[in-house]
């Protein structure tokens, strides 16, 4: 932010001042220098424990100790702080390093296609799993069929076998839509807005489905609505009591979280739908708002 301040004409209820903000193409000058990524580095390798200056500057491999206390310095503030027994990450140091790690900076890699546990809910065809432009999707080798496509950083797919890699792309989305629905953005932490969309191209080619965006970045997901209740604690239990484990199931194996076939909409202005999840011959339904909350459930 190059403003001092957040206007209070934009958000009344901002409580943020902003006193030693950096414009954006600052920030990233700050830490556009191998010597500077280095200090950031090894201060993720001292696991969380402040690193003396000497201490520093020999795992950075520096001997001009003016030199490197310059590019100590020009980190000092945004990306570190000092304390009385050394030199510590800040948050946003912090989120550097994980984004080099995760690849997201400088890495394009390019991952065959590979097949994935599960049947097509539309046509009964075979799953596979694709990548491209950190993006992950799974869809349909017969029909075509989308069952989701969501980011997932490239350090995601290191020292994984494609099994792996499925489990962890599981475990992602269903993380990323519950942070999602309970309002706080992934990818900032800002505010996440719910809607229920019923036309129009999404992720999963459904009519009726829920679009969540973020108010500060933009960043957006789209699922049907039944992919929120996978952690609900009725819907869990009415599984475990026919047999079937839901953490054990990808999500794209359960036709309720990627088809909008099983939601109904009862009411509109507010939304309210009614979400269908059979099993074993059983039917749970659950009425839930249009924040995704559930207002009651019956078999």
């Amino acid at each position: 932010m190059s403003d001092s301040s957040v206007s209070s004409d934009t958000d009344p209820e901002s409580v943020l001042e902003c006193t030693e903000c950096l414009d954006p193409a600052d920030a990233f000058a700050l830490i556009g220098n191998e010597t500077r990524l280095a200090i950031l580095e090894a201060l993720w390798a001292a696991d969380e424990r402040p690193v003396s200056f000497s201490e520093l500057r020999r795992a950075v491999g520096m001997r001009d100790s003016a030199q490197f206390n310059y590019h100590l310095q020009k980190l000092t503030g945004h990306f570190v702080t000092r304390r009385e027994d050394g030199y510590a990450f800040k948050h946003a140091g912090r989120k550097v390093v994980r984004s080099v790690i995760a690849g997201s900076f400088n890495q394009r890699p390019t991952l065959e296609p590979f097949p994935v546990t599960g049947e097509c809910f539309d046509c009964g065809g075979s799953l596979r799993a694709t990548y491209a432009d950190e993006h992950l999707a799974i869809d349909c080798r017969d029909c075509g069929q989308c069952h989701g496509e969501y980011g997932f950083p490239p350090g995601g797919l290191n020292n994984r076998s494609p099994a792996e890699i499925a489990d962890a792309f599981d475990q992602r989305v269903r993380h990323l839509h519950c942070l999602a629905a309970d309002g706080v953005c992934p990818e900032c932490s800002g505010r996440m807005e719910t809607r229920i969309v019923e036309s129009g191209e999404c992720c999963l080619g459904v009519d009726v489905r829920v679009d969540h965006e973020c108010a500060q970045c933009g960043h957006s997901l789209c699922s049907a609505a039944g992919l929120r209740l996978l952690d609900h604690s009725t819907v869990v239990r009415f599984h475990d009591e026919r047999g079937v484990s839901l953490d054990d199931r990808p999500y794209w194996t359960l036709p309720w979280c990627v088809s909008a076939e099983y939601t109904r909409i009862l009411e509109r202005d507010p939304y309210r739908l009614e979400v269908r999840l059979p099993v074993a011959g059983d039917e749970l339904r659950v009425r839930m708002a249009e924040d995704l909350s559930v207002l009651e459930t019956s078999r």
